[in-house]
């Protein structure tokens, strides 16, 4: 016998077999054409995501949400006190929560919130590490030169209530695209440190 799946749509639940409805939900109560051992299948795998709690891709998405409603108050509480969070579009990683947090504000204080984040793709196997890539929007359409990547290490919190992000790194897409220059240079640079090694110890 096939196994059974759940399958969550527009907040309902189905469970499923080869892709057949053999139940749904109504705004009473789950009805279930069924036997007793399927409904009693599809109540402990729901229990057992509720007893789970948020995975780590859900407080990514959580994260990127409340930065689309610019709402520090939902973000702050998604990154842990000693955060690391490093946009390589500046020199330094902004460390802590509150130089964090700082850094968001003053994004959502000048970006006008017509500009969204729209979430591509988005890793869900790994239950401490997400990857995202995304794209921004202005008004439901794609922006110019504003695609990029993501990643983000999770932790559980202090007092192990829920995951936090103690780790991220942004990577942009430029608006100077160098191409087959960028080779050029990265072969000019390794020949240079081949030559000349005290450099290299310089980085």
């Amino acid at each position: 016998m096939p196994p059974l799946q759940l399958r969550l749509r527009g907040g309902t639940a189905c469970a499923t077999r080869n892709g057949n409805l053999i139940g749904r939900r109504n705004p009473c109560c789950f009805c279930f054409r069924s036997s007793r051992r399927t409904r009693t299948a599809v109540v402990a795998a729901a229990a057992a995501t509720s007893r789970e709690g948020k995975t780590a891709a859900d407080v990514v998405r959580e994260f990127y949400d409340g930065v689309n409603r610019r709402d520090l108050a939902a973000v702050a509480p998604l990154i842990a006190e000693e955060c690391v969070y490093e946009d390589l579009v500046f020199p330094q990683p902004f460390v802590g929560r509150e130089q964090i947090i700082g850094f968001f504000g003053e994004f959502m204080g000048t970006i006008s919130p017509d500009l969204q984040f729209v979430i591509d793709d988005i890793s869900g196997e790994d239950s401490a590490a997400v990857g995202v890539t995304w794209h921004l929007e202005w008004r439901g359409k794609p922006f110019p030169f504003s695609r990029g990547c993501s990643f983000y290490r999770l932790l559980e919190s202090a007092d192990q209530q829920e995951r936090q992000i103690v780790y991220g790194r942004d990577c942009v897409e430029p608006a100077a695209k160098p191409g087959d220059l960028a080779l050029v240079i990265i072969r000019g640079v390794t020949w240079i440190f081949e030559r000349f090694p005290s450099l290299a110890r310089m980085l």
